[in-house]
Protein backbone atom coordinates (compact mmCIF):
# COMPACT_ATOMS: atom_id res chain seq x y z
CA UNK A 1 0.00 0.00 0.00
CA UNK A 2 1.49 3.56 -1.14
CA UNK A 3 1.78 5.51 2.09
CA UNK A 4 -0.78 8.06 2.54
CA UNK A 5 -1.21 11.52 2.96
CA UNK A 6 -3.39 11.01 5.61
CA UNK A 7 -5.12 8.65 7.70
CA UNK A 8 -8.30 9.88 9.03
CA UNK A 9 -10.26 7.87 11.91
CA UNK A 10 -13.63 7.89 12.98
CA UNK A 11 -14.29 7.43 16.74
CA UNK A 12 -17.08 6.30 18.72
CA UNK A 13 -18.96 5.02 15.92
CA UNK A 14 -20.45 1.57 17.56
CA UNK A 15 -22.58 1.73 20.48
CA UNK A 16 -21.15 -0.08 22.60
CA UNK A 17 -17.53 0.78 22.18
CA UNK A 18 -18.81 4.02 23.20
CA UNK A 19 -20.68 2.59 26.30
CA UNK A 20 -17.79 0.64 27.28
CA UNK A 21 -15.49 3.41 27.34
CA UNK A 22 -18.28 5.70 28.99
CA UNK A 23 -19.26 7.77 26.07
CA UNK A 24 -22.36 8.28 23.68
CA UNK A 25 -21.92 8.24 20.15
CA UNK A 26 -21.82 11.88 18.74
CA UNK A 27 -24.22 13.64 17.08
CA UNK A 28 -21.57 13.75 13.99
CA UNK A 29 -18.78 11.87 13.12
CA UNK A 30 -15.97 12.51 15.52
CA UNK A 31 -13.22 12.96 13.87
CA UNK A 32 -9.17 12.31 14.39
CA UNK A 33 -6.11 11.48 12.85
CA UNK A 34 -2.96 9.23 13.01
CA UNK A 35 0.56 9.91 11.35
CA UNK A 36 1.25 7.97 8.36
CA UNK A 37 4.59 7.39 10.12
CA UNK A 38 2.60 5.00 12.81
CA UNK A 39 1.83 2.43 9.93
CA UNK A 40 3.48 -0.78 9.98
CA UNK A 41 2.68 -3.89 8.07
CA UNK A 42 1.76 -7.44 8.35
CA UNK A 43 4.47 -9.52 10.36
CA UNK A 44 5.66 -6.25 12.16
CA UNK A 45 6.18 -5.44 15.62
CA UNK A 46 3.82 -3.10 17.59
CA UNK A 47 6.06 -1.48 19.75
CA UNK A 48 5.01 -0.04 23.03
CA UNK A 49 5.81 3.16 24.14
CA UNK A 50 7.59 3.50 27.36
CA UNK A 51 5.65 6.66 28.32
CA UNK A 52 2.43 4.16 28.73
CA UNK A 53 1.12 1.61 30.55
CA UNK A 54 -2.48 0.96 28.77
CA UNK A 55 -2.02 0.26 25.14
CA UNK A 56 -5.20 -1.28 23.72
CA UNK A 57 -5.87 -2.92 20.16
CA UNK A 58 -8.91 -1.15 17.73
CA UNK A 59 -9.58 -3.57 15.18
CA UNK A 60 -11.31 -1.64 12.35
CA UNK A 61 -12.50 -1.90 8.49
CA UNK A 62 -9.91 0.35 6.50
CA UNK A 63 -11.24 2.18 3.65
CA UNK A 64 -8.55 2.97 1.01
CA UNK A 65 -9.52 5.63 -1.52
CA UNK A 66 -8.67 5.72 -5.14
CA UNK A 67 -9.22 8.65 -6.49
CA UNK A 68 -9.61 12.45 -5.75
CA UNK A 69 -12.69 13.39 -3.58
CA UNK A 70 -14.45 16.71 -2.21
CA UNK A 71 -17.62 17.14 -1.62
CA UNK A 72 -18.79 14.09 -2.58
CA UNK A 73 -22.25 12.44 -1.88
CA UNK A 74 -22.84 9.54 0.01
CA UNK A 75 -24.87 7.82 -3.10
CA UNK A 76 -21.55 8.51 -4.65
CA UNK A 77 -19.36 7.42 -2.43
CA UNK A 78 -18.27 4.01 -3.24
CA UNK A 79 -16.90 5.01 -6.38
CA UNK A 80 -13.80 7.16 -4.89
CA UNK A 81 -13.25 4.00 -2.90
CA UNK A 82 -10.00 1.51 -4.20
CA UNK A 83 -10.28 -0.94 -1.76
CA UNK A 84 -10.70 -2.25 1.71
CA UNK A 85 -7.99 -3.30 4.55
CA UNK A 86 -7.55 -4.32 7.81
CA UNK A 87 -6.45 -2.09 10.38
CA UNK A 88 -5.68 -2.07 14.01
CA UNK A 89 -6.02 1.70 16.21
CA UNK A 90 -4.03 0.63 18.47
CA UNK A 91 -4.37 3.60 21.55
CA UNK A 92 -2.42 4.29 24.40
CA UNK A 93 -5.42 4.56 26.26
CA UNK A 94 -3.78 6.24 29.30
CA UNK A 95 -2.87 9.22 27.72
CA UNK A 96 -6.15 9.62 25.61
CA UNK A 97 -8.20 10.79 28.30
CA UNK A 98 -5.77 13.53 30.15
CA UNK A 99 -4.72 14.86 26.82
CA UNK A 100 -8.10 15.75 26.06
CA UNK A 101 -7.03 15.45 22.57
CA UNK A 102 -6.07 11.99 20.87
CA UNK A 103 -2.70 12.84 18.76
CA UNK A 104 0.12 11.30 21.59
CA UNK A 105 -2.17 8.58 22.53
CA UNK A 106 -2.60 7.40 19.15
CA UNK A 107 0.21 8.71 17.19
CA UNK A 108 3.60 6.73 17.90
CA UNK A 109 5.28 4.74 15.95
CA UNK A 110 3.73 0.91 15.16
CA UNK A 111 0.33 2.13 16.04
CA UNK A 112 -1.39 1.95 12.71
CA UNK A 113 -1.04 -1.80 11.85
CA UNK A 114 -2.57 -1.73 8.22
CA UNK A 115 -3.08 -5.30 6.31
CA UNK A 116 -3.03 -5.85 2.13
CA UNK A 117 -5.76 -3.75 0.63
CA UNK A 118 -8.77 -6.33 -1.19
CA UNK A 119 -10.37 -4.52 -4.56
CA UNK A 120 -13.47 -3.07 -3.62
CA UNK A 121 -14.81 -5.35 -6.29
CA UNK A 122 -13.90 -8.07 -4.58
CA UNK A 123 -15.60 -7.06 -1.46
CA UNK A 124 -19.38 -7.92 -0.44
CA UNK A 125 -19.45 -4.61 0.96
CA UNK A 126 -22.75 -4.54 2.58
CA UNK A 127 -21.70 -7.89 4.52
CA UNK A 128 -18.30 -6.52 5.70
CA UNK A 129 -17.17 -7.29 9.36
CA UNK A 130 -14.20 -7.10 11.58
CA UNK A 131 -13.09 -9.58 14.16
CA UNK A 132 -10.02 -9.15 16.71
CA UNK A 133 -8.25 -11.67 18.26
CA UNK A 134 -5.07 -11.31 21.01
CA UNK A 135 -3.33 -14.63 21.18
CA UNK A 136 -6.19 -17.00 19.27
CA UNK A 137 -8.42 -15.09 21.53
CA UNK A 138 -11.55 -13.25 20.04
CA UNK A 139 -11.36 -9.59 21.51
CA UNK A 140 -14.02 -8.06 19.28
CA UNK A 141 -16.65 -8.26 16.37
CA UNK A 142 -18.43 -5.88 14.89
CA UNK A 143 -20.32 -5.35 11.73
CA UNK A 144 -20.05 -2.89 9.03
CA UNK A 145 -24.44 -2.62 9.72
CA UNK A 146 -23.44 -2.12 13.73
CA UNK A 147 -21.64 1.17 12.55
CA UNK A 148 -23.81 4.73 13.74
CA UNK A 149 -22.37 6.16 10.51
CA UNK A 150 -22.11 4.22 7.33
CA UNK A 151 -18.80 4.02 4.93
CA UNK A 152 -20.65 6.32 2.34
CA UNK A 153 -22.06 8.68 5.27
CA UNK A 154 -18.58 8.91 6.75
CA UNK A 155 -16.91 9.60 2.99
CA UNK A 156 -19.84 12.18 2.47
CA UNK A 157 -19.01 13.88 6.09
CA UNK A 158 -14.94 14.24 5.69
CA UNK A 159 -14.86 14.90 2.02
CA UNK A 160 -17.31 17.40 2.66
CA UNK A 161 -14.43 19.19 5.44
CA UNK A 162 -10.75 17.54 4.00
CA UNK A 163 -9.80 17.09 0.03
CA UNK A 164 -9.42 13.00 0.55
CA UNK A 165 -6.42 12.20 -2.14
CA UNK A 166 -5.55 9.03 -3.71
CA UNK A 167 -4.08 6.18 -1.26
CA UNK A 168 -5.95 8.48 1.55
CA UNK A 169 -7.13 5.76 4.54
CA UNK A 170 -10.02 6.24 6.13
CA UNK A 171 -10.81 4.18 9.70
CA UNK A 172 -14.55 3.06 10.49
CA UNK A 173 -14.50 2.90 13.88
CA UNK A 174 -13.95 -0.01 16.55
CA UNK A 175 -16.34 -2.58 17.75
CA UNK A 176 -16.74 -2.94 21.80
CA UNK A 177 -13.98 -5.48 23.19
CA UNK A 178 -10.86 -3.22 23.59
CA UNK A 179 -7.85 -4.78 25.81
CA UNK A 180 -4.59 -3.81 27.32
CA UNK A 181 -1.68 -5.68 25.15
CA UNK A 182 1.61 -6.97 26.62
CA UNK A 183 5.05 -7.76 25.15
CA UNK A 184 4.17 -11.61 23.23
CA UNK A 185 1.31 -11.31 22.59
CA UNK A 186 0.21 -11.83 19.03
CA UNK A 187 -2.79 -9.32 17.69
CA UNK A 188 -4.96 -10.54 15.02
CA UNK A 189 -7.72 -8.21 12.96
CA UNK A 190 -9.68 -9.95 10.03
CA UNK A 191 -12.36 -8.83 7.59
CA UNK A 192 -13.46 -12.07 6.63
CA UNK A 193 -13.43 -12.03 2.36
CA UNK A 194 -10.65 -9.48 2.66
CA UNK A 195 -7.72 -10.78 4.68
CA UNK A 196 -6.15 -11.20 8.07
CA UNK A 197 -3.24 -8.72 9.85
CA UNK A 198 -0.91 -10.27 12.04
CA UNK A 199 1.23 -8.44 14.70
CA UNK A 200 3.31 -9.29 17.54
CA UNK A 201 3.49 -7.21 20.57
CA UNK A 202 6.72 -6.28 22.16
CA UNK A 203 8.60 -4.20 24.80
CA UNK A 204 10.49 -0.37 23.59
Amino acid sequence: MTRPSKIVCVGRNYLEHARELGNDVPERPLLFFKPPSAIITDGEAIVLPAASKQVEHEGEIGVVIGRRAKDVAAADAWDFVEGIVPLNDVTARDLQKPDGQWARAKGFDTFCPTGTVVPLDRVDRDGLEVICRVNGEVRQHGRVGDMAFSIPTLIEYISGVMTLEPGDLIATGTPAGVSPLNPGDVVEVEIPGVGILRNPVQAP
